[in-house]
């Protein structure tokens, strides 16, 4: 039976029906059919398919694992449908849910803030956030956007520029009247640098020398961590010296709380955050409109 023969978008709103349904029976009720049409057409689908979906018991059915990923990628494609359908009767108005995968410090000082507003614009989208300083995979992670600061890596990612931010060297007043103010990069060495544990910021700090030379300066410390906001909460406790983006830093420099150290010394290095998503002919409206606003909303320094 080839492809044409299929009607794979009524078999995924069957399957997506007794998902929710959690049976057979309120399926078919919802769906005018028979609990044993109902329970053929999933057989047939797993049969096709080559994976068991659902786990059957005389009380209830289990999703296996294999099943909870086509339920997801299901309900992302009928999500769509039904977005591509009302955007013609609708003018495109926004609908469905937008999953955004974040680092930290961008999430907490700049996203998460701006939420209430994206939500005013467009009420009918539901946003499903998650932060982490962890480079994920938008197919693994199921994500539609992904905020990333550094170079990017996958060819099968689209990408847009939000901003660009230079990079500091910051501690607290209190940390410096203990340990004293670092005055050439060489002083470092006397000194608690605090480091990342994820993989593409480990390596030394750079510093431009008054005649151009470019040094680097290796990383010593006792303290890794996982994500840049708990080495801001760290450095504002007079932990140590952290390395931050002016964006995730400025406000705290500017107020007092934490100084920007070396900056004669200023390598000139930037972080350019984007905003990447997957790629393809037609994007939904949803994923369109929050690009968009945060393209419009962000303002790093």
């Amino acid at each position: 039976m080839s492809r044409l023969d299929i009607n794979r978008a009524g078999e995924m709103e069957v399957f997506a029906r007794v998902v929710e349904s959690g049976n057979f029976s309120g399926a078919a009720r919802a769906l005018d059919m028979t609990p044993s049409a109902v329970s053929k057409l999933v057989a047939r689908m797993e049969a096709r398919l080559g994976a068991r979906l659902l786990n059957r018991t005389t009380r209830q059915l289990r999703l296996t694992p294999e099943g909870d990923l086509f339920h997801e990628r299901c309900r992302r494609i009928l999500a769509d449908m039904d977005e591509a359908e009302q955007a013609v009767a609708a003018r495109a108005v926004p609908r469905g849910p937008v999953r955004i995968n974040t680092f930290v410090p961008f999430g907490v000082h700049y996203l998460l803030p701006l939420l209430p507003r994206l939500s005013a614009l467009y009420p009918e989208i539901q946003l499903d956030i998650t932060l982490t300083d962890t480079v994920v995979d938008l197919l693994q992670e199921r994500a539609d956007i992904a905020i990333r600061v550094g170079p990017l890596k996958g060819a099968n990612l689209m990408a847009r520029k939000l901003a660009q931010s230079r990079v500091v060297v910051v501690a607290s007043p209190d940390y410096l009247a203990r340990h004293g103010t670092p005055r050439t990069p060489y002083d470092l060495a006397q000194h608690n640098m605090m480091a990342f544990g994820f993989v593409r910021s480990v390596g030394p700090w750079p510093f431009r020398l008054p005649d151009g030379t470019l040094v680097e300066v290796p990383v010593r410390g006792n303290t890794i961590l996982s994500d840049g906001e708990s080495m801001r909460q760290l450095a504002l406790a007079g932990h140590g010296l952290g390395r931050h983006a002016w964006f995730h830093v400025g406000p705290d420099i500017l107020a007092g709380r934490l100084v920007a150290l070396l900056e004669d010394y200023n390598s000139g290095e930037t972080e350019i955050v984007h905003v990447v998503f997957q790629g393809g002919p037609v994007m939904p409206p949803r994923i369109r409109a929050v690009i968009d606003f945060l393209a419009r909303e962000i303002k790093l320094a």
